[in-house]
């Protein structure tokens, strides 16, 4: 499918502000892609359709699991924020006609990251966190650092989301910590 075939497909399934985030995200994961080598249509595509489940009902989310045979460990199933990564990623292929299994890790895992992601995954997860409409504290160190160094990025970037979940009193999947881990001491072994 075409890429505008895709952005009008998504236009209908998400609401105006949803969409635009997701064209930001397409965007801004499009120029880190160029910089770092990473395939720049591969991460138009993943950019665009990250969030292409976003605005499904949590009944919805629910059966679409249940439909894609999605097993939700227990903080997914505490946290319905997360399941649309999980969901988006199973209707890439029968919705979009996006088999492509980089871009399906990539949108698969944008919410929760995972530790030693492929640099596509890595994109996706940076720039849903940093693209323009982004407006929270700190969220200029994390675009600069973006523009150096995709791993210091990356650990800014989730400790940032692990506050604001310490914040809300809300359960922190155990993939977010695995990823911070693995990059923060992947870090430290460069110093």
């Amino acid at each position: 499918m075409q890429l505008e075939k895709m952005k009008e497909m998504l236009k209908t399934m998400l609401n105006e502000k949803r969409y635009a985030h997701s064209v930001a995200v397409m965007e801004t994961a499009v120029e880190l892609a160029e910089r770092f080598g990473a395939d720049v249509e591969k991460a138009r595509i993943a950019g665009l359709l990250h969030d292409c489940a976003k605005n499904l009902s949590v009944q919805e989310m629910m059966e679409k699991c249940e439909e894609y045979s999605i097993a939700l460990d227990a903080v997914a199933k505490q946290q319905f924020g997360l399941i649309h990564a999980f969901v988006g990623a199973k209707m890439l292929s029968p919705v979009f006609g996006v088999a492509d299994e980089e871009i399906f890790d990539a949108v698969f895992y944008h919410t929760v990251g995972k530790p030693d992601m492929p640099i596509l995954t890595k994109i996706i997860y940076i720039a849903d966190g940093i693209e323009p409409h982004r407006t929270f504290e700190g969220v200029e160190e994390i675009r600069t650092l973006a523009q150096q160094d995709l791993d210091r990025a990356l650990v800014k970037q989730i400790d940032r989301t692990i506050r604001s979940v310490l914040t809300k009193g809300t359960l922190l999947h155990t993939n977010t910590v695995d990823t911070r881990n693995f990059y923060l001491h992947r870090l430290m072994e460069q110093v």
